[in-house]
């Protein structure tokens, strides 16, 4: 069910119902996020902000998120009242200077920014076994089908969970390497990881500037795809958003014969290794399903590359590059380094270093050289391994309009290609776990991925809120 398009035939027929609307969700966040500790803090401008929207011509076409609250990870910048801590306790004290530019685009389509969403801390780049959900500032996110039973995923983890929980109709989430399909799959929600360089990095606390990216998180592909039109836009400040063709109205991909005659191939060499029976019966049955939907399931279809020795070498070297220059432009108060960052966990380790941090260290010892070798060779090989030789050589050889995955277990590569990805719930085990379904496909295909995916949703409706009670 789209709550967007519910709210908005609402709207229409009874004015001066947007501060009503929203006190349904902040009722939800008030009973119940004490339990799961998705939200971090609210906006206290949301509800004057609500109510203005009343205000408003309801025939402005560009206002499609005209009234509707949005929660930010915390790790985009939201100018005003909320903290921007990337959910550490260095940046406890933190406000950002400027609206990034995706919350720019929210304001700018209507929506209201609700508040803040817990992260796994540094986007889950600060140690190689922090547990997903967690941050020195926010404590520990909780899935909320099985509070301290199911991994919530990371790291757009209180977006994820704060979604599912009722208490926002959308999030923004952040990845880089899984950190929207993960949490989206965990908390069966919906994410889209967009292709690099369709939506704008500009004001996010950054990893890479080669696969970071924002997207939205949903309780409907329909909600998710009208999120994602709203936040899609070329940024002078981005050069990565000159390479996007176009800025699409998804709404137009929301169609329940998407799947029709759609090629679609099951990589299953390295991705469903070890996968559990359960899960993997979920898959069997999705795409038995698919194909009484229209479309051919190519099976297998593997990505021979898949076990290569890759490294996470590009990541480790563009990291202290790319925060470093976010802190001294974004921030207004803690480090300006990513160097004076270890330095104050190094200060305060009873309460930052709980996971410790192996992987700051790691990329610090690079020092952000990008013209070294290692880092040279890393970034051409990830190119070579997940596009030429990986997913596109995948798709071409059999012909292929997407791949899919069983929950987040192909973001990696699709992460290092900058494609696109969007997860949609699956199922659940006998035990109530969630399990999601992700479609991936090549450069600037979220028009395709949407179409498939919205017909999935509609044929199998799988999506069923966690019983918070």
């Amino acid at each position: 069910m789209s709550l967007i398009r519910a709210f908005h035939e609402r709207w229409v027929h009874h004015r001066g119902e947007s501060g009503e609307w929203l006190w349904v969700f902040l009722s939800q966040i008030a009973t119940f996020n004490s339990r799961i500790n998705a939200v971090a803090e609210l906006n206290p401008n949301a509800l004057f902000e609500a109510e203005g929207m009343d205000s408003l011509s309801e025939s402005d076409p560009d206002a499609i998120l005209k009234g509707v609250p949005v929660l930010i990870k915390d790790n985009i910048a939201v100018a005003g009242f909320l903290h921007t801590t990337a959910g550490s306790l260095a940046l406890k004290d933190n406000y950002a200077s400027a609206d990034a530019f995706v919350v720019k685009q929210i304001r700018k389509r209507g929506g209201i920014i609700l508040g803040k969403s817990h992260l796994t801390e540094w986007a889950n780049f600060m140690s190689d076994h922090m547990v997903n959900g967690y941050s020195s500032y926010g404590g520990q996110v909780l899935n909320p089908y099985g509070p301290g039973t199911f991994d919530v995923g990371g790291s757009s983890s209180g977006s994820g969970a704060g979604v599912a929980a009722g208490f926002a109709p959308v999030a923004l989430g952040t990845e880089t390497s899984g950190s929207i399909l993960s949490p989206s799959g965990r908390n069966s929600v919906v994410g889209i990881k967009p292709t690099v360089g369709l939506v704008s990095r500009c004001g996010i606390v950054p990893i890479s500037f080669s696969q970071d990216t924002a997207g939205p998180m949903a309780s409907s592909v329909s909600d998710a795809a009208i999120l994602l039109t709203a936040i899609q836009g070329y940024d002078p400040d981005d050069p990565a958003t000159r390479m996007a063709p176009g800025y699409p109205d998804y709404r137009h991909d929301l169609v329940k014969d998407g799947l029709k005659n759609r090629r679609i191939g099951v990589p299953r060499y390295h991705y469903l290794d070890h996968t559990e029976d359960e899960d993997l019966y979920l898959l069997e049955t999705a795409l038995s399903r698919m194909s009484t939907l229209g479309a051919r399931i190519v099976d297998p279809a593997d990505i021979h590359v898949a076990k290569e020795n890759w490294t996470y070498d590009v990541l480790l070297y563009e990291f202290p590059v790319t925060l470093n220059a976010y802190l001294r432009q974004w921030t207004s108060q803690g480090p300006r380094t990513l160097q004076e960052v270890i330095e104050f966990n190094n200060a305060h380790s009873q309460e930052m270093l709980l996971y410790g941090q192996s992987v700051l260290m790691e990329a610090y010892s690079t020092r952000g050289r990008l013209t070294d070798r290692r880092y040279l060779l890393a970034r051409r090989q990830d190119v070579m391994w997940s596009r030429t030789q990986g997913i596109d050589r995948t798709l071409q050889t059999h012909q292929l309009d997407a791949l899919v995955f069983l929950g987040s277990s192909g973001a990696d590569i699709a992460a290092r290609a900058g494609y696109p990805s969007i997860t949609v719930p699956l199922g659940y085990t006998r035990l109530g776990k969630p399990v999601g379904l992700t479609f991936t496909a090549g450069a600037f295909q979220e028009s395709l991925l949407i179409q498939m995916a919205f017909a999935f949703e509609q044929a199998t409706q799988f999506f069923r809120p966690p019983a918070m009670t």
